[in-house]
């Protein structure tokens, strides 16, 4: 009987233990599945990478000091042609006069 008993505890172990492994199996199964599907979301939702932003970021920085620096240059440039500075794109320019020769 207790051959029997051995017998049956052996086999349940062996069951449990299979249990087990499929159990991880299926684990794994659903968290492939899950992140197959999440990138898939994300990849739908055009987002950009970090990295990308970054470069981008520093880009937009570079060219808003060249555009600040270009604008005094601007500035000098109209103080000593004494065209004034005004930045008013509304404001009408000035022009010279034409003088007729003869």
């Amino acid at each position: 009987m207790t051959q029997t008993n051995n017998r049956i505890f052996d086999e349940f172990a062996r069951l449990m233990t299979d249990a087990a492994g499929v159990a991880q199996g299926v684990r794994r199964e659903a968290q492939n599945v899950f992140r197959s599907q999440m990138e898939r979301f994300v990849a739908d939702l055009d987002l950009v990478k970090r990295e990308e932003f970054d470069v981008v970021r520093e880009m937009a920085s570079k060219a808003r000091v060249e555009n600040e620096q270009l604008a005094a240059r601007i500035a000098e440039l109209e103080a000593k042609l004494g065209l004034g500075g005004d930045s008013d794109p509304e404001k009408p320019k000035r022009t010279p006069r034409k003088t007729a020769v003869g």
